[in-house]
């Protein structure tokens, strides 16, 4: 078919006028290079499916992906209309690619493999992002299958890409409620040992009435006043014997005079 007129009689300069950018079409390989292949949509133009186009994931050469003659669905990728060339894909639109991430990034994966140091999530670009074990929650987790299983479906968070090596990490801590903050203790034992002496029952033994207390006062007072009365009362005696002997020295003087 190559460039002659083509079979919707549409001139050869003019083709790329009645074709849309993502539009799907089926074509037919027609001729394989280093750099991709050539695909004939019946427009009376081949369109070329650059070998980036040819997968999610890496692709190393297109005869590893497409031979001459087979048939193929491909999407419009770019339309130039000066030049009229056709660049197509074969990946469709919307189709996530290793191109399209990017950190911080969150998409949808499932497990494929589990290792001792993590999991192996397929994120649908051709190639496994790695989920170490350390980015499976906040704190320590021993091994893989006590959070994750092959099979299951999960939102991983992309955190480093690597489009030459081909390697992507993920992570899902972020993704995970974050534990709550331990409340610091207060001690409390002395200050509640303080409030139970407080509030302690007192027995009937223990009880004072306000009438008892002044009654020992009172007690205590006239106490007081007799114990006051007798030193007073001692003082008197030791002044008249005072006394007493003095008028007794005073006549023995006189008589012997």
């Amino acid at each position: 078919m190559g460039q002659e007129e083509s079979p919707l009689n549409i001139p050869p300069r003019k083709v790329v006028k009645t074709l849309a950018v993502g539009q799907e079409v089926e074509g037919v390989v027609k001729r394989v290079t280093d750099f991709g292949a050539f695909v004939d949509i019946g427009v009376g133009r081949d369109g070329l499916v650059h070998v980036s186009e040819m997968g999610t994931g890496r692709v190393t050469k297109p005869s590893d992906v497409v031979r001459e003659g087979d048939k193929v669905r491909v999407w419009i990728k770019e339309l130039d209309r000066e030049k009229n060339r056709i660049s197509l894909s074969m990946i469709a639109p919307g189709t996530l690619t290793m191109r399209d991430l990017e950190e911080g990034m969150i998409v949808t994966g499932k497990v494929t493999r589990l290792e001792r140091y993590g999991a192996f999530v397929d994120i649908g670009v051709g190639r496994e992002g790695m989920l170490h074990v350390k980015e499976m929650g906040h704190g320590y987790v021993q091994r893989p299958e006590d959070v994750v299983q092959i099979g299951q479906e999960l939102q991983v968070q992309v955190i480093g890409v690597d489009r030459r090596r081909g390697r992507i990490d993920l992570s899902i801590k972020e993704l995970l409620p974050k534990p709550e903050e331990q409340q610091p203790v207060v001690e409390t034992t002395s200050v509640a040992a303080t409030s139970r002496e407080e509030f302690l029952p007192v027995s009937e033994e223990d009880f004072i009435s306000p009438f008892e207390l002044a009654f020992q006062e009172a007690a205590n007072g006239r106490r007081n006043q007799r114990r006051e009365r007798r030193k007073k009362a001692r003082s008197w005696e030791y002044f008249d014997e005072e006394e007493d002997i003095i008028e007794r020295t005073l006549a023995h003087h006189r008589k012997n005079q």
